[in-house]
């Protein structure tokens, strides 16, 4: 192995602190890890590790070779790519991160048909309702939904989303269908629990928003559990138009209260970290994500307004 290589076991080794961790990553046994990273530190003429029963820990010299080798590993990892990408096939692991109800309606059923057209990719999907730092996190990909801060993130508009107010037939023939936002002081509405804002619906009032405080007997920190909460006729949600879309169409929710909506749009982006040189995995994945959801977003498509005239 040449150097390199051994500053790529020893960056491993540093990161996870654990030699065995390190040699199930890279298909090696414990005691070639121990080797390699000997034969380092013999010809730096310096010791990098400390060692124990339980940890490996960087000393001064090593913390000082770390944040050398990093930028070199990465630099070569880029030049390589740039150059392997630009000839060939996308390929290797690409890391997604979305909401869950966004991923699971609109970004898994597009899923298949990608891998079937890349075969040398492969998929790893993940759902949070935070943000996630996607340098922090390794993170190729990530759907947003709002304002963008200023950061160094690349952003490719997607579509739009809006919040709406709905509930199952089944509850609102049982509790009857509120005709004002104060009305709502008299159903279970459901929540999600992330924030405390949540609780708290926004509608157009006579002298501008107004905020309506809500509670219920259910709250989840999961936007899919929520929904399927509203359709077995629990209680009502307010959830983006995204996510109540479908039901809506097939009958399973009915938006009430669409005269007193807030007009305000979040914009849906896919970001991913600025590069010199665009991975070839990246770049496709998100051009599908841009050509599925265009010229108009499914969920914005006429049939949502059939759907609650």
């Amino acid at each position: 192995m040449n150097i390199q290589g051994e500053m790529a076991v020893f960056v491993r080794v540093a990161e996870t602190g654990n030699f065995s961790a390190t040699a199930r990553a890279l298909k090696l046994t414990p005691s070639a890890v121990s080797k390699l990273i000997g034969r380092l530190e013999d010809r730096l003429g310096a010791r990098l590790l400390n060692r124990t029963t339980r940890r490996v820990s960087l000393t001064e010299e090593g913390r000082t070779f770390y944040q050398h080798c990093t930028p070199i590993l990465a630099a070569t990892e880029e030049a390589e790519q740039a150059i392997t990408e630009f000839h060939g096939e996308p390929r290797g692991l690409l890391k997604v991160n979305a909401s869950t109800a966004f991923a699971q309606y609109h970004i898994e059923p597009l899923i298949p048909g990608f891998l079937a057209r890349y075969p040398a990719l492969r998929v790893q999907l993940t759902l949070s309702e935070s943000i996630v730092n996607l340098i922090e996190d390794e993170v190729d990909v990530a759907i947003r939904i709002g304002q963008m801060p200023d950061s160094s993130l690349i952003a490719r508009k997607l579509g739009s989303a809006r919040r709406m107010v709905v509930g199952a037939p089944a509850y609102l023939e049982k509790f009857g269908t509120p005709k004002t936002p104060d009305d709502l002081k008299d159903h279970n509405c459901l929540t999600l629990s992330l924030a405390t804002t949540f609780n708290q619906w926004e509608f157009k009032g006579p002298d501008g928003p107004r905020r309506i405080e809500v509670g219920g007997n259910f709250e989840t920190n999961n936007a899919v559990a929520l929904h399927h909460a509203a359709i077995a006729g629990i209680g009502l949600i307010r959830v983006g138009n995204f996510t109540a879309t479908p039901s809506i169409r097939e009958g399973l929710l009915v938006p009430v209260l669409a005269d007193f909506e807030a007009v305000t749009e979040a914009n849906i982006y896919a970001v991913y970290p600025h590069s010199r040189h665009l991975s070839a995995k990246v770049r496709v994945f998100v051009d599908m994500l841009v050509q599925a959801f265009s010229p108009v977003a499914p969920w914005e498509q006429a049939g949502e307004k059939a759907a609650s005239a």
